[in-house]
C-alpha cells in the first residue's frame, strides 16, 4: 500500500481545519498558506470531502470550510477514503483474482495487511492526531497511538 499525496494532503488540510475547529469557516486559501498545498488542488480534494459529509461550506464573505462534526468523530481511515484514496495491498484490490482468475500464493497475506491497515486507521481520530501534535509542540509527552494486534490469518 502506498498512500500518495492525494491521502496525505487531505488529511493535512483535515487536521488544519480541526486545529482551527470553532473559529468559524476557514478558508481554502488560508489552509494552502499555511500548509504549502496548491490552492487548485484542495479545490478538488474538498468537493470530495464535502460530497462524502466531512466537511461543510459557506459561499461569500466570511465564507469557508468546516468540519461537519467534531474533530474526535472524523477518523483518518474516514477522510482517506473520501478521497478516493485506496488502503490496499494486494495487486488485485482485493478481488481475489491476482493468479488467472484465482487467487495468487500470498493473497491472504495482503490482504490481511489490508485489514490492519484499515483497522489501524480507522482507530485514530483527527482529534487524537491533533492533540498529539500540539502535546509535543509544547514538549509534553506524546501519546502513542495504540498498535494493533495482528490475528489468526
Amino acid at each position: 500500500m502506498r498512500l500518495t499525496t492525494k491521502g496525505r494532503y487531505a488529511v493535512t488540510a483535515m487536521l488544519d481545519l480541526s486545529l482551527n475547529y470553532g473559529l468559524g469557516a476557514i478558508t481554502l486559501a488560508d489552509i494552502s498558506d499555511r500548509q504549502g498545498i496548491s490552492l487548485s488542488y484542495l479545490e478538488q480534494l474538498f468537493a470530495r470531502l464535502r460530497k462524502q459529509g466531512l466537511v461543510s461550506s459557506t459561499r461569500g464573505p466570511g465564507g469557508g470550510y468546516r468540519l461537519s462534526r467534531t474533530a474526535d468523530k472524523i477518523t483518518v481511515l474516514d477522510v482517506i477514503s473520501a478521497v478516493d484514496e485506496k488502503v490496499d495491498s494486494t495487486a488485485c484490490e482485493g478481488k481475489g483474482n491476482c493468479n488467472d482468475s484465482e487467487s495468487c500464493l500470498s493473497h491472504e497475506l495482503w490482504q490481511s495487511l489490508s485489514d490492519q491497515i484499515k483497522l489501524y486507521l480507522s482507530g485514530i481520530t483527527l482529534g487524537q492526531v491533533v492533540h498529539n501534535h500540539e502535546q509535543s509542540k509544547h514538549g509534553d509527552s506524546v501519546i502513542k497511538f495504540d498498535s494493533i494486534q495482528v490475528g489468526d490469518v
